[in-house]
């Protein structure tokens, strides 16, 4: 009732570019047919982040017959890279249906769809939950239904839990067999695709930034380069917000007489500020970049992103304090400036005597490897 009532938003959202493709496959199965083989090793990821995190497990899986189902399509986008057979997950009331049985399923993070495990299980595939986590948020949320997440967790043969306090968590909801391995992004291999010559300036970078968060590290900067010579490049965590980050930036450059470029056109870091509007550049910046200041938690509904690139690469990092989603990478991260939105110039300044932030931890996927291989 509830899928026939959303309907016409549905289909109106189908015509958002960000859900062009992803809706019309989820809700209408269009272009989204069942896997054709069975027996092989299904993961189940969200987003990008997630995507991209399987790859050091993946390479340790080249005799297996991989699936991958994501739900947005930047996440769909990055698993394609992979050799695997790629769909996006259909919305819950087709999964009996839709879902054919495999070896094992392996869903990452906090994908807690019920009819998948159910499903999935009742076909004989092993279900198993891999960096598992659930956040101080949404834990009280998910104890007011504790008895509804025993009886999906109940499906679960293992889960491999991100920390000592998810696996309390877990054990709260009624999960049984639950090992904690640690963060997996921490095996992730994180490398530079290109090579660019470090401007002579320092050079900051907002990375993954959000709506709301460019002005207030615009505002920041420009007074930071009162007094310190500097640029700022913005790489916004959403393709179709570039044009609109892009007219914030150029209000800001002329009322400050400050330069302005877009990557695309430019393909260059000679202007003040610099708008980079294509997307795996990120790394590539953060490789010639100072200070990173990291999108996604000065607001309080997103929940931060990775901090292992910018640290790999040695950049200072200044985020916000609204990371619960990424609270355990953050945990291996050192030299960090956690600070409120009014205090970006603040933290700038006090880089000056901070050293580049670092992550020395790593972790052991054998463990898991040999799990869904087993």
């Amino acid at each position: 009732m509830l899928f026939v009532v959303a309907l016409p938003l549905l289909i109106l959202f189908s015509f958002k570019s960000k859900y062009r493709e992803s809706l019309p496959s989820r809700f209408f199965l269009f272009n989204n047919k069942k896997f054709n083989q069975e027996n092989g090793v299904w993961f189940h990821v969200c987003s990008l982040g997630e995507a991209r995190a399987l790859k050091p497990i993946l390479k340790f899986l080249e005799d297996e017959e991989i699936k991958i189902t994501t739900i947005t399509h930047t996440g769909q986008a990055e698993a394609k890279k992979y050799d695997a057979d790629v769909r996006y997950l259909p919305y819950e009331m087709f999964l009996p249906f839709w879902i054919t049985k495999q070896k094992v399923l392996v869903v990452l993070e906090a994908e807690f769809w019920y009819m998948l495990f159910v499903v999935a299980a009742s076909r004989g595939t092993k279900v198993i939950l891999l960096n598992a986590r659930i956040s101080e948020r949404s834990a009280k949320k998910y104890l007011q239904f504790a008895w509804f997440y025993k009886k999906m967790l109940s499906q679960v043969e293992i889960i491999y839990a991100q920390s000592e306090t998810d696996k309390n968590r877990f054990l709260a909801l009624g999960a049984r067999n639950i090992e904690v391995i640690g963060n997996i992004k921490l095996a992730g291999e994180i490398k530079k695709t290109k090579e660019y010559t470090k401007p002579q300036v320092e050079t900051i970078v907002a990375g993954s930034t959000h709506e709301t968060e460019e002005e207030l590290i615009i505002k920041a900067f420009v007074a930071y380069k009162k007094l310190h010579d500097a640029k700022l490049v913005i790489v916004p965590r959403h393709p179709e917000r570039f044009e609109l980050v892009y007219d914030l930036m150029k209000s800001y450059a002329m009322v400050n007489s400050l330069s302005l470029s877009r990557w695309s056109q430019e393909k260059n870091f000679d202007a003040d500020m610099i708008l980079v509007d294509a997307m795996g550049e990120l790394n590539n910046v953060y490789a010639i970049s100072d200070i990173a200041i990291l999108g996604g938690a000065f607001k309080s509904d997103v929940g931060g992103h990775n901090p292992l690139e910018p640290a790999y690469f040695g950049c200072k990092i200044i985020t916000g304090k609204h990371f619960f989603h990424q609270k355990e990478l953050f945990k291996y991260v050192h030299h960090v400036q956690y600070v409120e939105n009014d205090e970006i110039a603040k933290a700038l300044l006090a880089s000056k005597e901070l050293p580049p932030s670092m992550v020395e931890e790593t972790i052991n996927l054998d463990v898991v490897i040999n799990k869904i291989k087993e």
